[in-house]
């Protein structure tokens, strides 16, 4: 078998024109061949879905600190060294979305945080597990203001106090099946469970509603669209009266249906790139610009929105693990997530004034009304991702 992989083959193997180089100028088949080894056709793999290479020494900086000059580079033909724009924020929404899912997830909380961890079961009596609950929350409370206004690390105290009133119930809930509690105490263990619960949390499916027996009859739609309409119904009914409980059960639903939040948001993001875009092409519907030029605006604002929510997390991680160790050192950090909140919507403003070319007065105009329908259009992506993450 003859070699593909060398430039001394004079004709393209596939319609016999003589070569000028790597790919045929006639049918466009490259002159190597695809019978590789299995760790070539692993890197060409990696390569094509991150494409991780000298180009992003390129592209990320002028993407962080230049607003607009991608955008104007790539309709200028300028596109070989900076990495296309597409693939550009599918990498950074994954990125973004993978860390965020760490930093949030109950099971980093630093729990050697909490001054007192002793185990409730160790608990004798109703009045023991709420002595311990209440010291318990204290700590998280002192917790609360060393952290300041580190989202990252309020929301990941939230999540451990919310466990901790759980193992509290679950013990108060065991020690009322064992029969430990005295028959005058009663009515106290009963104060101390709606303590540790929330009040009048009741779901919005509660009640006898049964699938089968009352199953989405819509007579405009296809019986294959009101089945799958029944059985995501379904699914919320049970994802909802699962999370309306307590103990390990409700835990594990709530971890589970977080991780499927974090999925499905980049798919539903991705949605509303065409509406973004569209959008843009109504406000700038006399600057005789094509669908596709606003599709790429689009894209590298997004990618932009996406590298800063990276770098936002990442500051908010550094300055939660810096204040453990070194105080000082967190405030420099703190400035630092305060003037990336500041640059975003300067840079969006920036980024279309360059790209538009329109006076001040206009751009302004347009900028806040492409903010405000975004708000709605990220607002119902958000409704949306919900939605489907419950029926599922």
């Amino acid at each position: 078998m003859n070699e593909l992989d060398h430039l001394s083959q004079v004709s393209c193997a596939n319609c016999g024109t003589a070569m000028q180089g790597e790919f045929c100028h006639h049918c466009g088949q490259s002159i190597h061949s695809v019978l590789k080894p299995v760790h070539h056709m692993v890197e060409d793999t990696m390569d094509m879905v991150l494409h991780v290479d000298g180009r992003i020494v390129h592209t990320l900086p002028p993407l962080l600190v230049k607003p607009g000059f991608l955008t104007l580079e790539y309709f200028s033909g300028r596109r070989m060294r900076y990495i296309a724009p597409f693939r550009l924020m599918f990498v950074l929404a994954l990125l973004a979305f993978f860390v965020c899912h760490l930093a949030l997830d109950g099971d980093d909380v630093p729990r050697d945080a909490v001054v007192l961890s002793t185990p409730f079961d160790q608990a004798g009596s109703a009045q023991e597990v709420q002595q311990l609950l209440d010291r318990r929350v204290a700590a998280i409370g002192a917790q609360r203001q060393k952290a300041g206004s580190n989202a990252v690390a309020l929301a990941a105290l939230g999540a451990q106090e919310a466990r901790v009133r759980t193992e509290a119930a679950d013990r108060l809930a065991e020690l009322a099946h064992e029969g430990k509690q005295a028959t005058a105490s009663t009515g106290t263990t009963h104060s101390h469970v709606n303590l540790v619960r929330a009040d009048g949390a009741t779901s919005f499916f509660s009640g006898e509603w049964d699938a089968k027996a009352h199953p989405v009859q819509i007579g405009w739609l296809p019986g294959f669209v009101n089945r799958r309409l029944t059985a995501a119904l379904e699914h919320m009914h049970a994802n909802v009266a699962a999370l309306a409980d307590d103990g390990e059960a409700s835990l594990a639903t709530r971890e589970r249906l977080v991780g499927q939040l974090f999925s499905s948001l980049p798919q539903v993001l991705f949605l509303m790139l065409p509406l973004f875009a569209l959008l843009l092409k109504v406000l700038y519907v006399f600057r005789r610009r094509l669908y596709m030029e606003h599709l790429i605006v689009a894209l590298h604002s997004h990618a932009f929105l996406f590298l800063a929510l990276l770098l936002a997390v990442l500051l908010a991680l550094l300055e939660g693990w810096l204040a453990t160790i070194a105080t000082c050192a967190a405030g420099p950090v703190h400035l630092l997530e305060w003037a990336l909140a500041i640059w975003v919507p300067i840079y969006l403003l920036l980024m279309q004034k360059r790209i538009y070319r329109q006076g001040w007065p206009m751009t302004i105009v347009k900028y806040l009304v492409v903010g405000w329908c975004y708000l709605w259009l990220l607002t119902f992506a958000l409704v949306l991702s919900a939605a489907l993450t419950l029926s599922h």
